[in-house]
C-alpha cells in the first residue's frame, strides 16, 4: 500500500506501508517504505525517488576524492561534493594517531582518497581510509565533473580512462562523487584535464570516444 500522496519527497518521508515495494533512493525501517533523499516519487512496480539535485549522493563501498573541511573531537570533517558531508574517524587514518595529534597527519584543506565505509537512513556518511588504493594527495591537481558522466570517463571496461593515462602520459584518480585528481608534467596534465572537460560536455553525444581520441592525437605534440 502506497500511503505517499505528493511527487516530491524529503528524506524521512514515509512512503508505503509495503517493504517489497522499496527501490532505489530508499530505505526499510519496520517494514516500511522511507525516503533517503529529497527527490520526485516514481511510483511504478517499485517506489524509486528520482534525486532533483545534481550533487553526489553518497553510497557504502564508493570511491570518493574529499577535501577536509574541519577537525573534530576524533573526527575529520570531509566534503565529498555531496550535500551531505562525510567523517573520517581517528580509528580509519591508516596509521595509529593520538587525539592531539590529528592535525598534524591531516590538515583542514587538504584532500584524500577514501572509501563509504557506511551511510545510515539520515545520510551520516562515515570514511575509512583502511585501504591499500587511499591516502592523502598531494602535489596534483583537482577537477570536478558531473558525477553522472563518471561511467563515461572510465568507458566499457575501461577503454576511455586508459587512453587517457596512455595518451596524456600521467596519473589520472577518478573517485565517484565527480571529482579526479591529476599528477605529472603540467603540461601533460593540461591535456588531460581538457580532455577530462571534453568528455564532461559531450558526453551525451555518439562517437565521443573517437573525438576524444582525435582530440589527443591533434594535440600530443604539446606533451612531453
Amino acid at each position: 500500500m502506497t500511503v505517499v500522496d505528493k511527487s516530491v519527497a524529503i528524506p524521512g518521508d514515509l512512503l508505503s506501508d509495503d517493504a517489497s515495494r522499496a527501490g532505489e533512493g530508499t530505505y526499510v525501517e519496520d517494514g516500511k517504505v522511507y525516503a533517503h533523499y529529497y527527490g520526485i516519487i516514481n511510483d511504478r512496480e517499485k517506489i524509486k525517488i528520482i534525486p532533483i539535485t545534481s550533487k553526489y549522493i553518497p553510497k557504502r563501498n564508493d570511491v570518493i576524492i574529499g577535501i577536509v573541511t574541519d577537525i573534530g573531537f576524533s573526527n575529520w570533517i570531509i566534503d565529498i561534493n555531496s550535500p551531505y558531508d562525510a567523517l573520517l574517524h581517528i580509528s580509519e587514518y591508516p596509521e595509529r594517531l593520538e587525539m592531539y595529534n590529528m592535525s598534524k597527519h591531516l590538515r583542514i584543506g587538504e584532500m584524500i582518497m577514501a572509501h563509504i565505509s557506511d551511510v545510515d537512513y539520515k545520510m551520516k556518511t562515515e570514511l575509512t581510509m583502511q585501504d591499500e588504493h587511499a591516502g592523502i594527495l598531494r602535489n596534483g591537481r583537482l577537477i570536478e565533473i558531473s558525477h553522472n558522466r563518471i561511467p563515461r570517463l572510465i568507458g566499457r571496461n575501461g577503454s576511455m580512462i586508459n587512453m587517457l593515462h596512455k595518451e596524456c602520459k600521467c596519473k589520472i584518480f577518478v573517485a565517484q562523487n565527480g571529482r579526479v585528481w591529476l599528477s605529472g608534467r603540467e603540461e601533460n596534465v593540461d591535456l588531460a584535464c581538457e580532455a577530462i572537460l571534453k568528455i564532461d560536455n559531450e558526453a551525451h553525444t555518439s562517437g565521443l570516444t573517437d573525438r576524444i581520441s582525435e582530440f589527443l592525437m591533434v594535440n600530443k605534440g604539446r606533451i612531453s
